[in-house]
């Protein structure tokens, strides 16, 4: 098959809603009405148009909270694995002072995988792709100073040309057919509104976008900002007044642009940079960029604040650097996931993981394989985590151009909505693709070469799992990251097969591309409280031998100064679809489900923060090392 390079639908603006002079904010999260689809007549509520009335009306409703997947909430395993559409709806209240001179929006933060949604009945939006936004102007849709209704259609089927894919079949049961979704992922593919949904309102003429890069020379930093207006106001009667304040809220820069020119740049003298977690003793340090949207007559039209990290990256054939300074990942891949709630986004889940990551001295994690929550993202920027951003593209295969045109487009959305995050340190364009097949190579180079189009502040990884004699793709990455599970998948229970084989392996990386190279996944299921002695697969043993075998590894790759990080598979066990190979999920967390630590995290602490006093000069707990023994 040829793949061609299609126009892309860029989807532009979807800035989070914050609260401003000029906008107000209301949330919509809370209990929504839910109905789950006939799994063989899955389009039989548009055919009926329930849209156009209340659900209850039409079937039977439960209550479902938003955010959150539906599956685990109640004890229907019918709609724990349901195949295909369900609904949501409720009412809502809009204000009569919203009525004039300004736009009422509604954003759903995520709805996996596919959502309509409808107002009062009338189609408002429609969006593919789970884990990223989408917004649309309702205005026109609304009763000002009456109740309206929202109705959510989400289907979560994954196909072939689906990101991420997957197949739907036909199966005999006992009575009947059933619907079967399969995936080659190895996570649920938790379903539903997963995370907050809001209306806010802008003025008839608003700020659309805001970019803005940075750069440091000494002791001054600057930051390039590029702004987008949208509205009745033509450009030629427009400019804007930019402030920057640091974190204590003084004014350090200033500046307004001329009629129609809405971009420029701000000199920040006697810089605070944003640094890493451990590299610096004040990491994510943030300024505010205050962004007033004013008539060629001052008259204020709009206000927009965006959080700003000044930092460089640099990176060349053997390293990686902020802020001209090299860096050492130390990190996990992740997922987004909990008991009960699913993929929904949780403050006091997202909370625990941060005070986790810090404890444990970790410095980065990768959204492995999806975009995480926007206010994970605002998390990692002010605690200083470094974020490998990834799109929804797992286990990529067949491929073929529509395949390729969503690719680009959820990578597209990735990067409009997180490019102004400083933890945003690299872009992850898929994980273990099947980079060996027939047309990799084009198909990786197209993805590679639009993704630096969008950004080129950045570099680009792919997390692979084929061997390196067998890539096609790599050519076309700016650092290789691969995944390998020497003493698990490979070679199981062989603790002597694991540092030569890996010290090999990334050696074979870097002489093929000359890149630098990182380690995105390793690791080894483990089943909390099982101890079994000598170390024996499943057991807490076991993963603590197998990781300080890795670390051997990792310590002699290091002296080649190319080998630039280390992540561990998982940060923290993770349900996955039911398989007699995973009793509950996968294990491989070094962190319980419910975030307490295995014995593996205690070591695993012992090696980030000794890496980080060594590397970065940073400080070391004192209850790092136990106290044993005294010869005084």
């Amino acid at each position: 098959m040829v793949l061609t390079e299609n126009e892309v639908t860029r989807v532009e603006g979807a800035l989070y809603p914050h609260e401003s002079e000029t906008r107000e904010v209301r949330n919509l999260d809370g209990i929504w009405n839910f109905v789950k689809s006939d799994e063989g007549n899955p389009t039989q509520g548009v055919r009926e148009q329930w849209y156009k009335d209340d659900l209850s009306k039409v079937k039977t409703v439960i209550p479902m909270p938003v955010p959150a997947s539906y599956n685990d909430i109640t004890t229907d395993p019918e709609i724990r694995d349901h195949v295909g559409t369900v609904w949501y709806d409720r009412t809502f209240f809009v204000p009569n002072s919203w009525r004039d001179n300004q736009r009422v929006w509604l954003r759903f933060g995520s709805v996996h995988y596919e959502a309509f949604v409808w107002i009062n009945g009338e189609t408002a939006v429609k969006h593919e792709i789970g884990h990223l936004p989408f917004e649309a102007d309702i205005t026109k849709f609304l009763k000002f100073g009456e109740q309206n209704r929202i109705t959510v259609l989400c289907d979560n089927a994954l196909i072939q040309t689906t990101i991420p894919q997957g197949k739907i079949s036909e199966a005999q049961r006992d009575k009947g057919i059933a619907i079967i979704q399969s995936y080659t992922f190895d996570f649920f593919n938790y379903a539903g509104i997963h995370r907050s949904v809001h209306l806010f309102t802008t003025p008839k003429t608003y700020i659309e976008d805001v970019k803005i890069t940075t750069d440091l020379k000494e002791s001054t930093g600057f930051i390039f900002y590029e702004v987008t207006s949208n509205g009745d106001i033509p450009l030629e009667e427009l400019r804007v007044r930019i402030q920057i304040k640091d974190k204590r809220g003084n004014l350090v820069g200033k500046q307004t642009t001329k009629a129609s020119e809405l971009k420029g740049v701000l000199n920040i003298e006697n810089v605070k940079p944003w640094w890493p977690y451990l590299m610096d003793p004040e990491p994510g340090y943030l300024y505010t960029t205050e962004v007033y949207l004013e008539g060629a007559n001052g008259k204020l039209i709009d206000v927009y604040r965006v959080k700003t990290g000044i930092r460089t990256l640099t990176w060349t054939e053997s390293s990686f650097l902020i802020n001209g300074k090299p860096v050492y990942f130390r990190g996990f891949g992740r997922h987004e996931d909990s008991d009960i709630r699913g993929k929904g986004l949780d403050y006091a889940l997202l909370t625990r993981d941060f005070n986790l990551l810090k404890w444990i001295g970790s410095n980065v994690y990768r959204t492995s394989h999806y975009p995480y929550s926007e206010e994970s993202m605002q998390f990692a920027d002010e605690q200083g985590i470094m974020i490998i951003d990834e799109c929804p593209s797992v286990d990529t295969e067949n491929f073929n151009q529509a395949l390729l045109d969503k690719h680009k487009s959820s990578l597209q959305q990735l990067v409009n909505r997180d490019k102004n995050h400083a933890c945003v340190v690299m872009w992850s364009i898929a994980n273990e693709p099947r980079t060996n097949q027939y047309n990799a190579d084009t198909y990786f180079g197209s993805v590679a070469n639009y993704t630096r189009d969008l950004d080129k502040t950045r570099p680009i990884t792919a997390a692979i799992a084929v061997p390196s004699k067998d890539d096609k793709a790599g050519r076309h990455l700016d650092i290789i990251s691969f995944n390998r599970y020497n003493g698990w998948y490979s070679n199981t229970g062989r603790l002597d097969m694991i540092t030569d084989h890996l010290v090999e392996e990334a050696i074979g990386w870097h002489k093929k591309y000359n890149r630098p190279v990182l380690m995105s996944e390793y690791g080894a299921d483990t089943v909390e409280g099982l101890h079994i002695l000598p170390s024996f697969v499943w057991s807490e043993e076991y993963q603590q031998d197998l990781l300080s075998k890795h670390f051997r590894a990792f310590d002699i790759l290091r002296k080649k100064v190319w080998f630039i990080g280390e992540f561990v598979w998982n940060f923290a066990d993770f349900k996955t679809q039911q398989k007699y190979k995973r009793v509950g999920g996968n294990k491989k967390g070094v962190f319980t489900r419910n975030r307490q630590p295995k014995a593996a995290a205690h070591l695993l602490r012992k090696r980030y923060f000794s890496l980080a006093q060594y590397l970065d000069k940073c400080f070391v707990p004192q209850d790092l090392f136990e106290y044993i023994f005294s010869v005084a």
